[in-house]
């Protein structure tokens, strides 16, 4: 990981599937953003690849279109018009081999032209049956070696649907690429929010010391969305939360907030600590998963006065599907750190607000004075890291309240990200193409961590595909899931936070 930002090399990056959602929504606004900094190479390009017959112009104006529409910088018509002009586009059919050769000549006219001394990246932004294909062609056409530049691969979630599509899919882009050319994307650890949470531990000597089973009762982390799947139903019922969520954002960062300190901040260390903690995760036995594990659908409810549908009857969604909306799950990370706190994690959608999230639960102190006038959870300070929104960090801890006698109330300590006066906080997708740019790979996962993660959700879903006695229960749409997930939470009183939209008055003044 970088100290400091820097200009990368000249580079081209070309985008397969660029007439899609991803690059117009997030892809060419971050690249945008990157240029309004001065953050791109000089000599700098970007082709588009997709099966659409368009020309350089017109791929320029749908890109010009799409910053105005989603970009959320400033819009300078003379610096749009700069950048979109290092925008071009070839056609063609991806599943074609010999169709590559126009995309390997326009790449060699544009290197030889502008002087990118052949460095290239890759990025799929495709369906996954391509995530195999397209390194195969490259490769047939040698384009995933250059004698004197570099050459990357960028490749979207999903990786893989279980642990063996995940070790086949590794197993495949290894034939064509190596392990250190290939970059699989995770947006969650893109966010500057998510990145914090090493700096909060690291840089502190209040919390490094307090940060292991000692002092922490239990560690939280929630990802909660209010929409439904809106038009993703066809995609979602596939899919489900469990893979969409949890296996990959959720555990990343439980992967950040468990990690032994690194070495050093460089790609190799920082990703060999976060695969010990998942190289220590328990395993689950198949008897104890209903009990650790809970999955919720939604189902029909008011919010707000207005009928809101149940999953079953969103667009693309089977009448009879037994599709998780929701999973609550509970484990134990068996290392020398973390042995006996247990871990909780939870992602939903159609939940009462959209926030993600993690809580560090510290323990009660040891003689518990006034326990009179706290409840156990009370009792408990909490260190809030919000990723989003209103990010930034909250720490809750008691206080006398004036008066006479010894009452006892929880108040918040906060920092939040809008209080620094001109910062630019930037997009996820904004760090993550500059990063794979100057080949910091720190932040994007690495295929043994894939397996790993991949290899602790298995028994999860063996369980759910053998046994349908194990309850999907219905939660109404705008509640916080089934019930049953708080039983998940051990000892007395002891519950989920139930965050705000609102970090800091979420005690006296909650939006939802």
């Amino acid at each position: 990981m970088k100290d400091k930002i820097e200009k990368p090399e000249p580079h081209i990056l070309v985008i397969f599937g660029a007439s899609g959602d991803l690059a117009k929504r997030k892809l060419i606004p971050a690249l945008y953003n990157l240029a309004l900094q001065n953050l791109l190479p000089d000599e700098f390009a970007v082709i588009g690849v997709g099966r659409t017959d368009l020309s350089d112009d017109e791929f320029q104006e749908k890109m010009h279109n799409a910053i105005n529409n989603f970009g959320k910088r400033e819009k300078h018509e003379e610096k749009i018009n700069s950048f979109v002009n290092k925008l071009f586009y070839v056609s063609l059919d991806t599943s074609n081999a010999s169709e590559y050769k126009k995309l390997a000549e326009r790449l060699r006219t544009l290197d030889e032209q502008l002087q990118t001394r052949s460095n290239v990246i890759f990025y799929l932004s495709t369906p996954p049956m391509l995530y195999t294909v397209i390194p195969k062609y490259l490769s047939g056409h040698g384009l995933n070696k250059s004698s004197n530049g570099s050459r990357r691969l960028i490749i979207e979630k999903p990786f893989g649907y279980g642990l063996q599509s995940a070790r086949e899919l590794n197993r495949d882009l290894l034939q064509y690429f190596d392990e250190h050319q290939i970059y699989r994307i995770d947006h969650y650890l893109g966010k500057e929010t998510v990145q914090n949470v090493l700096v909060t531990r690291f840089s502190n000597g209040i919390f490094e010391p307090l940060w292991n089973s000692k002092y922490v009762n239990r560690v939280e982390v929630t990802s909660a969305e209010s929409i439904g799947v809106e038009d993703r139903g066809g995609y979602f019922d596939t899919s489900g939360t469990l893979r969409d969520m949890i296996q990959n954002h959720l555990m990343q960062m439980v992967g950040l907030v468990a990690m032994e300190p690194p070495s050093s901040f460089d790609s190799n260390s920082v990703r060999n600590e976060t695969l010990k903690v998942f190289q220590s995760l328990r395993p689950f036995e198949l008897m104890d998963i209903p009990k650790n594990v809970i999955r919720g659908q939604y189902v029909e409810s008011q919010i707000r006065g207005e009928k809101v549908n149940s999953y079953r009857h969103e667009k693309g969604v089977a009448e009879n599907s037994r599709t998780e909306t929701f999973v609550a799950i509970k484990f134990f990370i068996d290392n020398w750190r973390w042995g006996g706190v247990p871990f909780y994690i939870r992602s939903g959608k159609r939940l009462p607000t959209r926030v993600t999230e993690i809580v560090i639960h510290f323990k009660k102190t040891p003689h518990w004075l006034f326990g009179h006038y706290q409840s156990e959870g009370e009792a408990c300070n909490q260190l809030v890291l919000r990723i989003q929104p209103d990010e930034g960090i909250l720490l809750k801890f008691a206080m006398k309240v004036p008066g006479q006698g010894f009452n006892v109330q929880n108040v918040n300590m906060n920092f939040h990200y809008a209080d620094l006066q001109n910062a630019y906080v930037p997009e996820a997708y904004e760090r993550l193409l500059l990063d794979c740019m100057l080949g910091d790979s720190t932040l994007y996962t690495r295929g043994d961590a894939v397996e790993k993660l991949w290899e602790f959700i298995a028994p999860i879903q063996k369980a759910w595909d053998d046994d349908p006695l194990i309850p999907l229960y219905g939660y109404p749409a705008g509640t916080w899931g089934p019930e049953s997930a708080d039983d998940l939470i051990e000892g007395m009183n002891m519950t989920w936070r139930y965050p705000c939209k609102n970090l800091a008055d979420d005690g006296q003044y909650c939006e939802l």
